[in-house]
């Protein structure tokens, strides 16, 4: 007489399959075993992790890695998914391996104490340790098993360090911009003039497009729309122009069929690279970052005594307002307020320097 093989098994090709209701709930997987014997060994033990589940709300292991992976699939909706993605690739040597109820602020102390040994900021440490954060509360609270239960049974507190290293903006002096872009290459200094006259960010700049530029013909000028992808805040960016902006975008205009800036008919990814970091050492300038231009531009609006909300705006910072539909009106009054730390009244490098200096060495 052949042996009778347990109930709820099935066989799909070389391998057996669970296909069995436990406890109400009918649970379909794949044993990944061949042989029949350890099949329904694996069966048993997923029938006895349901029991267990269900009399004593037993959780079974999982690991931290497991964690990651199901965390990645449920966000994918996140804009800045990748960088999460990227803290996790780092975290995985340090708790990849472990039970996902055994990581705590304890066991993140050799991570955190490796990042900093390679330099990392508190605040960059501290993204890292948010995303972990944010991983627990959904396996605790959204995340459910095969019984009903969730991932975690509570999530255990995670404390973001405090930051005691942040670096202070440095906004530049109007000498120190003249001598900081005179070092730099003609295409960088053209971005670089633009950035401090716009505040746009980096990537921003580098991804600038000529289709998100809209001609505003009441005030004789246009201005780019950058759409919220690209934008840190998650909202369309208005880019205001200003004399010193417009006059860089019309010396690039026509040089290629896509982006504004470019160098060698291909976009410049990224703005803060080596010819930057040798600019501002030949400057004696090591200190400034590429961020540091877009603090500059805001502090010379509050010293021109440019208002908070029109800061706001044309910084492009979130602030409740639709900052894409504005009246002609209103463009010209963010129009006049971004001309403020321009011309004569201002000490401005003048805007085309670049193209001087380009004709002096000539």
């Amino acid at each position: 007489m052949g042996r009778v093989r347990s109930a709820g098994l099935v066989k799909r090709g070389d391998v057996w399959h669970i296909d069995k209701t436990i406890g109400g709930k009918r649970l379909c997987e794949s044993t990944g075993e061949s042989e029949l014997s350890k099949a329904e060994l694996y069966l048993a033990m997923r029938i006895e992790r349901a029991r267990r589940a269900s009399i004593y709300g037993e959780r079974p292991k999982r690991l931290f890695r497991e964690a990651g992976e199901q965390y990645l699939r449920e966000n994918q909706h996140k804009r800045r998914l990748y960088i999460d993605e990227l803290h996790l690739k780092q975290l995985d040597p340090f708790i990849g391996d472990l039970d996902l109820r055994r990581v705590h602020m304890g066991t993140l102390h050799g991570f955190i104490e490796a990042r900093r040994a390679q330099g990392r900021q508190t605040k960059t440490i501290n993204l890292a340790l948010g995303t972990v954060r944010h991983l627990l509360n959904q396996a605790a609270s959204e995340w459910l098993d095969e019984c009903g239960l969730t991932w975690l049974d509570r999530p255990p507190k995670i404390t973001l360090l405090k930051v005691t290293d942040a670096r202070k903006p440095y906004p530049l002096s109007w000498e120190e911009q003249t001598r900081l872009f005179k070092k730099l290459p003609d295409h960088l200094a053209r971005m670089a003039l633009f950035k401090v006259n716009t505040g746009c960010r980096e990537r921003e700049v580098c991804s600038l497009q000529w289709e998100w530029e809209v001609e505003v013909p009441e005030l004789d000028t246009s201005v780019f729309i950058i759409p919220d992808a690209l934008v840190k805040n998650g909202e369309e960016r208005l880019v205001v122009l200003n004399r010193t902006a417009m006059s860089i975008v019309n010396d690039v205009r026509g040089k290629h069929p896509e982006y504004v800036f470019t160098y060698n008919g291909k976009r410049i990814l990224k703005m803060n690279n080596t010819a930057w970091r040798n600019g501002r050492a030949k400057a004696g300038l090591p200190q400034v970052r590429v961020h540091d231009l877009k603090h500059t531009f805001g502090r010379r609006l509050r010293a021109a005594g440019v208002s908070f909300e029109d800061r706001q705006d044309l910084l492009g910072h979130r602030s409740g307002r639709i900052t894409t539909h504005y009246s002609a009106a209103e463009l010209g009054n963010l129009l006049a307020a971004a001309n403020r730390v321009v011309g004569e009244n201002s000490r401005n490098t003048p805007a085309l320097f670049v193209l001087k200096k380009k004709a002096a060495n000539a």
